[in-house]
């Protein structure tokens, strides 16, 4: 089994569980909302995308990339733009076929890797990407694709962790104790036995891989990109993230095609 194929099992098995946060569609209220002009994207758990990354949605094509979930989707489309939600997991994509229908919206869904977007030209502007690049081995092959699918001033907003959340013993991690154990970059695949990565698959969890700000950041720019912002994020407070108590795990970034 690759690793694609582990995290889509996975993915389809946390939709059907329910408790996954980002498996949860918006409410009718909330795409209400957005056909109001009063919306609110998240890319990672607790800060929205500030309004003034957004170009003019009504008629923009937007790629929401390895965003399935019926989050992100429903509230753009519900905003104007035309949307394509882009995911490697069948279940996510449902998730905002299950919103488009129930509240009337157009949104097209697409099953794939984040890596290969070869079945798009340069037809966006502008690129949605909340936290996702974790469970792929190779980042820079996501910057490169998003670079060409994006039409020229197009944006690619795009949110990713701190690699500094993959040094520690994740098992005392999440009784929220921090002690340092792995190099980085991290990669599930190369430290799990094949034993483990089954255990992992029948219990729901993701083979994850941290990816260095060099790859991250700089990466975008070798593909050809301008960073034009940057924000920092924590974990929700009730999610009790040992390391969200002392510094930001996430980043968010927003980067302009010339």
């Amino acid at each position: 089994m690759n690793i694609r194929e582990h995290n889509r099992i996975v993915w389809d098995k946390n939709v059907a569980w329910g408790k996954n946060r980002w498996t949860l569609p918006v409410s009718s209220e909330v795409v209400a909302a957005a056909r109001q002009g009063r919306r609110e994207i998240y890319l990672t758990p607790t800060k929205p995308v500030p309004e003034a990354w957004f170009p003019y949605l009504p008629g923009c094509n937007v790629l929401c990339l390895a965003s399935g979930g019926g989050q992100q989707g429903p509230i753009l489309a519900a905003a104007g733009a035309n949307v394509t939600v882009f995911d490697n997991s069948p279940k996510q994509l449902a998730q905002d076929q299950f919103v488009a229908e129930r509240d009337r919206l157009e949104i097209v869904t697409v099953e794939g890797d984040m890596a290969d977007l070869s079945v798009f030209p340069e037809s966006f502007d502008l690129i949605i990407h909340p936290v996702s690049n974790c469970f792929t081995p190779a980042v820079r092959p996501v910057w490169a694709e998003a670079f060409r699918v994006l039409r020229p001033g197009g944006a690619l907003l795009a949110g990713y962790n701190n690699p500094a959340r993959y040094l520690f013993d994740w098992e005392l991690y999440e009784q929220g104790m921090l002690k340092v154990k792995h190099a980085l970059p991290y990669s599930d695949a190369a430290r799990l036995s094949e034993e483990e990565k089954r255990r992992y698959l029948e219990g729901g969890e993701f083979l994850e891989f941290s990816h260095t700000l060099e790859d991250q950041i700089g990466g975008q720019i070798d593909a050809g990109f301008l960073i034009a912002g940057l924000y920092e994020d924590f974990d929700r407070e009730e999610d009790n993230d040992a390391l969200s108590k002392y510094m930001p795990v996430y980043v968010v970034t927003r980067a302009v095609k010339p």
